[in-house]
């Protein structure tokens, strides 16, 4: 069997607690690897090496940061096809998908590699009498990422290169459930030139997560996962004093206006709530029909949604492959079963599909839930599986409103012709990301990626400008060099001003 181990100070390291988790082929449902779990001494020993290649790294010049990263971007897209294989293998998702994921990770490197104009600071001359003042960025020392297994590469890297790029070392604690591509990240920034302990890669469960929120020698935790989760790490990491970004769950909308083209608007619902098996945090999990284009809007969605395609990732003609877990299979479907019996029409039932030849896997085929109500447990839940559900709304207003009131506020969207309906959507939605005619608006690399309310707990969203503000801390030096012909000024116990 492949075990995984730890990869700290730049080589593998074999886990001392000799606990080990089982890793899992969504595909067949065997236990394919084991992953080393760490025990708090394992993560206080890479606590150490980080801040001993801290002294080192963060002294050093953005010229020879960007060296490496550039080589680490070249790294990486020569070995895309690797880590996506190691994506399907473990994750489930399919091969294309898995690609997509990388391509994402690979934005944010690109924008690391031009960190030498991100930290560029401010200067004021002459704000006084000779005196000048200058604000500048530098790093916070070690800090720790912990993130989910729906997106084992591209999560770590919307996390770890910008870190890194700003004069920090890393650990990252990817999720235990697909643990390969994280040392398969950290394997290629070692070849590309990153100094050993600058970027390391701890596995482990609970108290892995424990130790490094608790740790004192860890200065910022960045999170993704579910709500409940992100709560307790940003209410745990900041009563131990630590900067925390923990992004959290999502309930994500699309509202579709009666004069949208309704063709489209179900192409984007089937391919935003279905891909990745809806294991997204982005994934579209309610549609709001305004009007009376409801039921044509549903019929739509049905018919393409029997289309898709289910099987192994690794199989070029699959859309759609498994769930990560047998439980997690159990508990969307059990989201499915009650749907009828708290008021809606269930218009598609993907519970009990299988795949021939794979009977084991975790299979789940996709679900279309119609007329749900705002008190039902598939509405109010983030399901994160392939299960759609569709509300109804008489007016754009009602349809707003009933946005507003999810706790949530990851990402929404709307479609409509309507270029006024579309402004006022986009100042009045309560999310931090917003689609017009887009149904996944998940940003570009140079702009931050975040929600509001219960999706995000913590003062900055994640990469772009806010990113590298979390990574960094700021510096305001005041400089005076006084002119030998005035002599000396003398003692003035007044507060000092400018003049």
């Amino acid at each position: 069997m492949k075990t995984v181990n730890h990869w700290i100070g730049g080589k593998t390291v074999e886990g001392a607690s000799g606990n080990y988790g089982p890793v899992t082929d969504p595909a067949t449902g065997e236990v394919t690897t084991q992953v080393a779990l760490a025990s708090a001494d394992e993560v206080d020993a890479a606590v150490r090496v980080a801040q001993e290649a801290y002294q080192t790294w963060g002294q050093s010049s953005l010229a020879a940061r960007t060296k490496v990263l550039f080589a680490y971007r070249a790294l990486l897209d020569a070995n895309r096809d690797t880590i996506a294989e190691l994506i399907t293998a473990e994750h489930g998702k399919v091969h294309s998908d898995a690609l997509g994921e990388v391509a994402r990770g690979l934005e944010i490197v690109e924008l690391a590699c031009g960190i030498t104009t991100q930290l560029k600071g401010e200067l004021s001359t002459s704000v006084s009498s000779r005196v000048d003042v200058a604000a500048i960025r530098q790093p916070l020392g070690v800090v720790a990422g912990i993130t989910p297994f729906n997106f084992p590469a591209m999560v770590p890297m919307w996390m770890f290169p910008l870190a890194v790029a700003c004069g920090n070392t890393f650990i990252l604690k990817p999720s235990e459930k697909d643990p390969s591509a994280a040392n398969k990240l950290a394997e290629l920034a070692s070849e590309a030139g990153l100094p050993d302990g600058v970027l390391n890669v701890v596995h482990g469960d609970k108290v892995a997560v424990d130790a490094l929120l608790a740790h004192p020698g860890i200065a910022a935790v960045s999170f993704v996962g579910s709500t409940p989760i992100a709560r307790h790490i940003h209410t745990t990491a900041s009563a131990n004093g630590k900067r925390v970004q923990a992004l959290g769950g999502a309930k994500n909308h699309m509202l579709v206006l009666p004069d949208a083209d309704l063709d489209a608007a179900a192409d984007a619902a089937v391919s935003a709530a279905y891909g990745s098996a809806g294991e997204r945090c982005m994934a579209i999990s309610a549609v709001v029909a305004v009007g009376a284009i409801g039921d044509a809007l549903v019929e739509k969605i049905r018919e393409r949604a029997e289309k898709i395609k289910i099987g192994p990732g690794n199989d070029p003609a699959s859309e759609m492959g498994p769930l990560i877990t047998a439980a997690h299979r159990d508990k969307v479907a059990s989201y499915v079963k009650g749907a009828a019996d708290q008021g809606a029409d269930v218009v598609l039932d993907g519970t009990g599909y299988t795949v021939d030849g794979f009977e084991k896997g975790h299979w789940i085929g996709l679900s279309l839930l119609d007329n749900v109500k705002t008190d039902s447990d598939a509405y109010r839940d983030e399901i994160f599986g392939p299960v759609l559900c569709v509300l109804r709304a008489e007016t754009y207003e009602e349809g707003v409103a009933l946005i507003n009131a999810s706790p949530f506020g990851n990402g929404t969207a709307i479609f409509t012709r309507d270029g006024g309906a579309a402004r006022r959507f986009q100042l009045e939605i309560e999310a931090g990301m917003v689609g017009v005619n887009v149904p996944i608006p998940v940003p570009v690399g140079y702009h931050s990626f975040g929600g509001w309310k219960d999706s995000l707990f913590g003062d900055h969203h994640i990469y772009g400008n806010d990113g590298i503000h979390f990574y960094t801390r700021g510096k305001v030096v005041t400089t005076r060099w006084p002119d030998p012909s005035e002599g000396h000024i003398g003692v003035d116990l007044g507060f000092p001003r400018n003049h």
